[in-house]
């Protein structure tokens, strides 16, 4: 079987699975909610976010544009309802968003799948007004989260890597190592200053976003029974938990980068 009959593949099980996905996080009462605050949580320095240029990267699943309809949303896949279909490792070439225009661009557990997600993020920068952020969110590798993404989670979770970028690549989903932002954002400094050139790393933010709230969802794959008013109630709780004790229970970061 020839390698481009193995990609084509590979990109209709990614794009049959992200449309399950799609249906099955519309369908999550809970798992809506963890978005719809993780999105305030992410936008929340900004006064009118729905009057900023706004530029979403693997908007497959994401329901960020049902909360935010000035998002751009864009996707390696090619799936109907998105705005723009690309490579995003190639986002300095695309015409359709011109140079220093964007505010905003996001991502939310997205940079892990990426081959090469500095790479990534430097030819990014340039479609930024100076000024303009990038807001990714991605897994944090507290005492708690740590055991869950390794033992229960189903993506690669890899902190031995020598250099940040992904090693071998099979479909859009299944390329990934979760570590990855982690290592570059807390762990390997050197990693980090190979953005200083495009954005101010100095001043980078990195906030965590919740311990057991995005498990307690089930996620993607599953709807536990936990009762949408007492999700609602609880997740303040577990919002705060991350935030005073991110070492130990911490799930996610969200990471804000500026561009010089």
């Amino acid at each position: 079987m020839s390698s481009t009959i193995i990609v084509q593949s590979e990109e209709a099980k990614d794009r049959a699975a992200t449309l399950r996905n799609r249906a099955r996080l519309g369908a999550n009462k809970n798992l809506l909610c963890w978005y719809r605050e993780l999105y305030r949580d992410q936008f929340k320095d900004f006064a009118n976010p729905a009057a900023l240029s706004i530029l979403e990267i693997g908007s497959g699943t994401s329901p960020l544009k049902q909360f935010l309809s000035n998002v751009v949303t864009s996707d390696v896949l090619n799936l109907d309802y998105l705005d723009l279909v690309f490579d995003c490792h190639e986002i300095d070439k695309l015409d359709a968003i011109k140079d220093n225009s964007l505010d905003v661009i996001t991502l939310t557990n997205v940079l892990h799948h990426l081959k090469s997600p500095i790479a990534f993020l430097n030819r990014a920068a340039g479609k930024l007004k100076p000024g303009g952020k990038v807001i990714a969110t991605e897994p944090f590798f507290s005492v708690l989260s740590t055991l869950i993404f390794k033992y229960v989670h189903h993506e690669p979770v890899d902190f031995r890597v020598s250099a940040p970028e992904l090693g071998e690549l099979q479909g859009p989903l299944a390329s990934a190592n979760i570590a990855l932002p982690w290592l570059i954002f807390f762990r390997r400094r050197e990693w980090l200053q190979r953005l200083k050139e495009n954005f101010d790393v100095a001043t980078l933010s990195t906030r965590p976003f919740s311990a057991l709230s995005y498990m307690a969802t089930g996620g993607i794959s599953r709807r536990l029974p936990l009762p949408h008013f007492l999700y609602r109630t609880l997740f303040p709780m577990d919002l705060a938990f991350s935030r005073y004790f991110p070492h130990t229970c911490a799930s996610f970061f969200t990471v804000t980068l500026t561009r010089r």
